[in-house]
């Protein structure tokens, strides 16, 4: 709040350098909190998919819990009134690589009742084949690099 006043005195006054430098302040600020609440559900994503991978299995909580992760990036990630998505393909990577570490830590207390370290886990899964799986459901279909999209076939 305090920097929209400063916003506000700052074009009252005529600064129009220092009203840019703010704006994309602001929007750096804003573009971050998209990041941090997307990086969360990707933890839970991935957190799944690590549990699906180390044991060759799902349940029904796992599914419905990817599900919602998956709805809630893509509701973040979506701008409403101009379209398009916050993130690009790079950055949803970036921020899926940041977050398979803590999808570790949290997947080694479970996967086989805790039975591994983190260390061990991330030994037993591939996490690239993990990342890739990820990115390839957080993507709307059209994003895809596949010559063809479902609307075609």
């Amino acid at each position: 709040m305090e920097e929209i006043l400063a916003l506000k005195d700052l074009l009252r006054s005529g600064d129009i350098q220092g009203s840019l430098a703010l704006v994309e302040l602001l929007e750096e600020m804003s573009k971050q909190d998209i990041i941090d609440t997307i990086r969360s559900y990707a933890i839970v994503l991935l957190l799944h998919l690590i549990k699906q991978q180390a044991e060759q299995r799902t349940t029904r909580s796992w599914d419905v819990s990817i599900r919602n992760s998956l709805r809630e990036i893509q509701r973040k990630n979506k701008r409403r009134k101009s379209g398009g998505y916050y993130l690009t393909r790079e950055e949803l990577w970036e921020t899926l690589e940041d977050a398979f570490l803590n999808a570790i830590d949290e997947a080694s207390l479970e996967v086989a009742e805790g039975l591994y370290e983190p260390e061990e886990l991330e030994k037993r899964v591939r996490r690239s084949q993990i990342l890739h799986h990820a990115l390839d459901l957080i993507l709307p279909p059209e994003t895809l690099d596949s010559p063809t999209s479902p609307e075609t076939r």
